[in-house]
């Protein structure tokens, strides 16, 4: 069993910065493919990055694409998102997630943590 916890959320100004962190406990964290995900107020949970156990592969939603980096440190078993640029539409509750297969559909994902909110103000 895998257990997630986030952490690096918080409230900024458009245009800002933040680096959310997920740290992995109770399993290989290298055998994981690991993801971000977001979800707003009212709207379904969503896919944001994703990357290879290695770190060799990631892949990003377009919203996002060009503002976030998804790392990964195997040897701190943590994940990382860091986050430029940031958008009033990036305001969302971010979770990370671990499968054992490199992917960016949602429901495949086996692990999650309990989330950690970012509001981006105008």
């Amino acid at each position: 069993q895998v257990q997630l916890v986030e952490s690096g959320g918080g409230l900024v100004q458009a245009g800002g910065s933040l680096r959310l962190s997920c740290a992995a406990s109770g399993g290989t964290f290298s055998n994981y493919a690991m993801g971000w995900f977001r979800q707003a107020p009212g709207k379904e949970r969503e896919f944001v990055a994703v990357i290879s156990w290695s770190g060799g592969s990631t892949s990003y939603a377009d919203s996002v694409k060009g503002r976030f980096t998804i790392s990964r440190d195997n040897a701190k078993n943590t994940v990382y998102l860091q986050m430029n640029s940031l958008k009033p539409e990036d305001t969302a509750v971010y979770y990370c997630a671990a499968h054992r297969s490199y992917s960016v559909r949602t429901n495949v994902y086996d692990y999650w943590g309990q989330g950690t909110q970012v509001t981006v103000s105008s």
